[in-house]
């Protein structure tokens, strides 16, 4: 899934969660997808950040090192 499909995906769990109907196993179940999305978008925010700093002020990409 795209970054934006993944970022709907998490604001429906939310709001599905708030919904007094969803059932305690539903709402563990959607806690734990929530849970691996926020981790994949923050992966990729955290990618699109190193990115961005790469780019020099002149508009030319440097080199980029593997952080570990």
């Amino acid at each position: 899934m795209s970054f934006e499909s993944d970022l709907k995906r998490l604001e429906d769990i939310s709001e599905k969660l708030k919904d007094e109907k969803t059932g305690l196993e539903e709402s563990l179940s959607l806690y734990e997808e929530a849970s691996a999305l926020n981790k994949k978008l923050t992966e990729t925010l955290e990618d699109v950040r190193r990115r961005i700093e790469a780019v020099s002020a002149d508009g030319s990409i440097s080199e980029m090192k593997e952080e570990e």
